[in-house]
């Protein structure tokens, strides 16, 4: 038995949430807080848990806290519905809560785009903080890019978390559409602007960091397709500041 709480969010994601709780069966808990799916998703959870809740979507960081404050374990790991554990990973998270000062633990992801694993451009090894003593660990409140926050000390996991991120471009442009508006606020909450520089050189940087600085020409021509993706993402994300500032 893998001796933690597994949570997850889930939100219409039948394509990918079976493969995810296989990938964690026979941990001593598993919780999920759905968003009232219009897909098979509850179906298929309540094949691998009876601890499936229905809440209203309160944003990342409330709708994760709400699935962590249902788990009754005192060690919580948090896994979204495009990721998996490995047995390598299982048995690494068992021997390291068995004796240890940490409060929580980073966990490096290894991630996939289209199917194929990317090794460069920033993508690696991406460590995440998501095992963590619920007595210790908490969700930050933001609109986007959630994170852990822990009292105490903090260790490092070798064996990685696998993410089988964006199926498809569609699937990046459509989320990027979402997310972009997301970080756009959480931006203006801190004042920022948007000028012209901004809409300029922001994207061009991000480009120029991922598909250069953090070389991911290696990945070919997933690596390029990305760069660009994430350089237009960059672009919306200060355009809809630009476009509130201007409209207020």
């Amino acid at each position: 038995m893998l001796p933690i709480s597994i949570v997850i969010v889930t939100k219409n994601e039948e394509i990918n949430i079976e493969d995810a709780l296989k990938s964690v069966a026979g941990a001593k808990e598993i919780v999920v807080v759905d968003s009232f799916s219009s897909d098979r998703t509850v179906e298929i959870c309540r094949h691998f848990t009876d601890r499936v809740y229905q809440h209203e979507w309160r944003g990342f960081a409330r709708q994760k806290q709400t699935a962590v404050d249902y788990a009754e374990g005192p060690w919580v790991l948090i896994l979204d519905a495009d990721e998996r554990l490995t047995p390598a990973l299982k048995t690494e998270i068992t021997e390291n809560i068995s004796n240890t000062d940490c409060s929580g633990f980073y966990v490096p992801r290894e991630n996939y785009f289209i199917g194929k694993r990317i090794r460069h451009g920033g993508w690696r090894p991406d460590h995440t903080l998501r095992l963590f003593r619920k007595d210790r660990g908490r969700l930050e409140v933001r609109s986007v890019h959630e994170k852990v926050v822990v009292d105490g000390r903090t260790g490092y996991l070798k064996n990685p978390l696998r993410h089988y991120t964006y199926r498809s471009v569609s699937d990046f442009v459509e989320r990027m559409e979402r997310y972009s508006t997301l970080a756009a606020g959480e931006k203006m909450k801190n004042a920022r602007k948007a000028g012209l520089l901004s809409l300029a050189a922001r994207p061009l940087a991000t480009f120029m960091k991922m598909y250069f600085l953090r070389l991911g020409f290696l990945d070919g021509a997933r690596g390029l397709v990305l760069a660009v993706l994430y350089s237009y993402y960059t672009f919306l994300k200060y355009a809809k500041i630009w476009e509130k500032r201007e409209t207020e």
